[in-house]
């Protein structure tokens, strides 16, 4: 599904990926781990085309990964740590905003069903200024999902919420079935519940292990991540 080869990236003289490889196969939920300032935002944003791929290859489905191709954007869909949305319109107003930008006439059905998954259909109605952080999370993982695409980029979606907060986030994504998923975490005990595998970003190169490897191997000696 996800293809990275020899990608690498730099920012002046600040190379902050070195030639890293990574594969995600088909319904893999994979956890991108590493300390601040390792580069996990600069090699999702690589992963989503937000940033040019200068050095290396991606591949999203056999499809490369560029500003000249858009076949890879059907079949992936993004959700930032800071995502942007209108204050001032309800829940409901927002997904139908965003849904309306991927076809004219949103799907009513569908939203309704992805708010229901994301226990936001009896706050449709009420103003995101008023949501909590944990709300505002799930509201965008639920414009995330409206999209229904197979594979699932997630920037830090439990950042800054509470541990309520992160429990719904974390069933809503123990719940999606054949989904491919990538998400940056901070978390061992989340990436103990919902992941497959664990892809470690260290000094500008990335090792892929099955979740229980890497936590033998770091977490059991008191390694952050």
């Amino acid at each position: 599904m996800i293809k990275v080869e020899k990608l690498s990236q730099s920012f002046g003289r600040k190379q902050v990926l070195k030639s890293v490889d990574l594969h995600i196969d088909r319904r893999e939920i994979c956890a991108l781990v590493g300390r601040n300032g390792a580069g996990k935002s600069t090699f999702i944003q690589s992963l989503v085309g937000l940033l040019p791929v200068k050095q290396g290859s991606i591949t999203i489905n056999g499809a490369f990964v560029s500003h000249k191709t858009h076949h890879w954007k059907k079949v992936i869909s993004y959700l930032p740590e800071k995502f942007m949305l209108y204050p001032h319109l309800t829940g409901l107003e927002n997904l139908t905003f965003f849904a309306e930008t991927i076809s004219k006439i949103a799907d009513t059905e569908r939203m309704k069903q992805v708010l229901m998954s994301v226990r936001l259909w009896d706050d449709r109605n009420m103003q995101v200024k008023h949501y909590s952080k944990g709300m505002l999370q799930r509201l965008g993982l639920a414009i995330t999902l409206y999209q229904n695409s197979d594979i699932l980029i997630l920037d830090e979606p439990t950042s800054g919420i509470d541990p309520m907060g992160r429990k719904e986030i974390l069933e809503v994504l123990k719940s999606l079935q054949n989904k491919t998923i990538l998400l940056s975490s901070h978390h061992i005990d989340e990436i103990k519940q919902i992941c497959t595998h664990v892809a470690y970003l260290n000094d500008g190169k990335i090792k892929k292990y099955k979740v229980r490897e890497f936590l033998d191997k770091y977490c059991l000696g008191g390694i952050e991540v």
